[in-house]
């Protein structure tokens, strides 16, 4: 089953990292590299992804046959998605597993920073009817 485990930080976050020591910062980015490469090796990673700043999203509506598109969304948001796998895997709790060990990214002084890591099964396009 496949399952897309979504990473979510706040806003402040990016200010946060800042001001962390260099070594920090190479620590989790080496965990998050040898991470992927386990999901990788696993033959668990169908695909993952970093996301962009929330300032530079958009919202695109169809209109009268053209993008509306808009800031957004959502500016006062506390918390946004900002990466995410998605993983195929033999069960929930292998998703769960695999979202735990996401939210143990190590931060400032090498202690996990407990990430929120929302997890949703793939829903497959339902059945066509003949």
């Amino acid at each position: 089953m496949k399952y897309m485990l979504m990473m979510h930080v706040g806003r402040d976050a990016g200010d946060e990292a800042l001001s962390w020591a260099p070594q920090d910062i190479k620590n989790m980015l080496g965990f998050q590299r040898a991470f992927d490469r386990e999901l990788e090796e696993n033959g668990e990673m169908v695909f993952n992804a970093g996301l962009s700043w929330p300032d530079q999203a958009r919202i695109v509506r169809y209109d009268d046959g053209s993008p509306a598109v808009s800031d957004g969304p959502f500016p006062e948001a506390k918390e946004f998605l900002i990466g995410f796998w998605i993983v195929d895997c033999d069960s929930e709790e292998r998703a769960y597993a695999i979202a735990a060990k996401a939210s143990s990214s190590p931060g400032p002084g090498g202690a996990p920073m407990g990430i929120p890591i929302e997890v949703r099964p793939l829903a497959g396009p339902p059945p066509v009817e003949s």
